[in-house]
C-alpha cells in the first residue's frame, strides 16, 4: 500500500549568504501493507508530521521515493497527485478541520461534490456513511453544536466517504478526552476490521500506537520498526 525508499527531507534556515540546512528526515525506508493499522509515534518535532506531508503529497521529498497503490507519487506533479488523493486516501486532523459554515451532512459531501458524483448517489453515499459512524440523527448539525468527539467522527465520514483504500491520520486523538479517545479508536479498528481499510496514524500517545499492527519509532528523523502485533 505505501513504499518509502530513501526518503530525505531538507529545510533551509536564515536568510541569504547566511543559510543553514537542516535535515528533518534521514534515509527513511518502510513499508505499509494492504489492510495494516501501522502508527508511527514519536515526540513532537521528531519529523512524523514532515513524513506524513511527504506520503500526502503536501510536500515534495528532497530525495528519495514514495509510493502509494503502486504508484511513485513522489513524482507527480501537483494537479495528479490531487486527483490520486482523492480517489486513494482519505485524512483524519487532530483538529478536525471542518468547515464552520456547513453542517455535518455538508462537510461530508465536500469530496463528493469535487468528484463530481450526482445529488443522488451523493444523498446514498452520505446517509450510508453517517449511519456507519453512528452520526445519522446529527447531519443537519453545525460543528458548533456537536462535541469534539462527534465532530472528530464527522472528521472520519469525510475521508470514509469517497471509500479509499487508505486513511492517513495526523494526531487524530489530540483534541479528545480519553473517553472519546478510545471510542473513536475503537471506530478506527472496527473500520480497519470490516472494511479492510489501511490507516497509518501520526501520534506521540503510547495508547494510540497500540492499536497498531505495527508501531514505527521515530526520534530525530531516523526510523526503528517496532514488533508486530499478532
Amino acid at each position: 500500500m505505501i513504499k518509502v525508499k530513501k526518503l530525505n527531507q531538507l529545510f533551509t534556515l536564515g536568510k541569504r549568504g547566511n543559510k543553514t540546512e537542516f535535515s528533518v528526515l534521514k534515509d527513511v525506508n518502510f513499508s505499509v501493507d494492504k489492510g495494516e493499522i501501522v502508527t508511527i509515534q514519536g515526540k513532537s518535532g521528531s519529523g512524523k508530521s514532515t513524513l506524513l506531508n511527504l506520503i500526502s503529497g503536501f510536500m515534495k521529498p528532497s530525495s528519495g521515493e514514495v509510493w502509494v497503490q503502486g504508484i511513485k507519487v513522489s513524482e507527480l506533479n501537483e494537479g495528479d497527485f490531487a486527483d490520486f488523493r482523492l480517489a486513494n486516501i482519505g485524512f483524519i486532523f487532530q483538529n478536525f478541520q471542518l468547515i464552520p459554515s456547513m453542517t455535518a451532512y455538508q462537510n461530508i459531501e465536500l469530496p463528493l461534490i469535487l468528484k463530481g458524483i450526482g445529488e443522488k448517489d451523493r444523498a446514498e453515499k452520505i446517509e450510508k456513511t453517517l449511519t456507519k459512524i453512528g452520526l445519522e440523527d446529527f447531519a443537519d448539525h453545525y460543528p458548533s453544536e456537536l462535541s469534539g468527539g462527534q465532530q472528530q467522527r464527522v472528521s472520519v465520514a469525510r475521508a470514509l466517504v469517497l471509500e479509499p483504500p487508505l486513511i492517513l491520520a495526523d494526531e487524530p486523538t489530540g483534541s479528545l478526552d480519553s473517553e472519546t479517545e478510545a471510542d473513536l479508536l475503537t471506530l478506527i479498528q472496527g473500520l480497519n476490521k470490516d472494511l479492510g481499510i489501511t490507516f497509518l496514524i501520526i501520534t506521540h500517545d503510547a495508547s494510540v500506537a497500540k492499536i497498531g499492527h505495527r508501531t514505527i519509532y521515530i526520534h530525530d528523523g531516523v526510523l526503528t520498526e517496532g514488533e508486530v502485533v499478532s
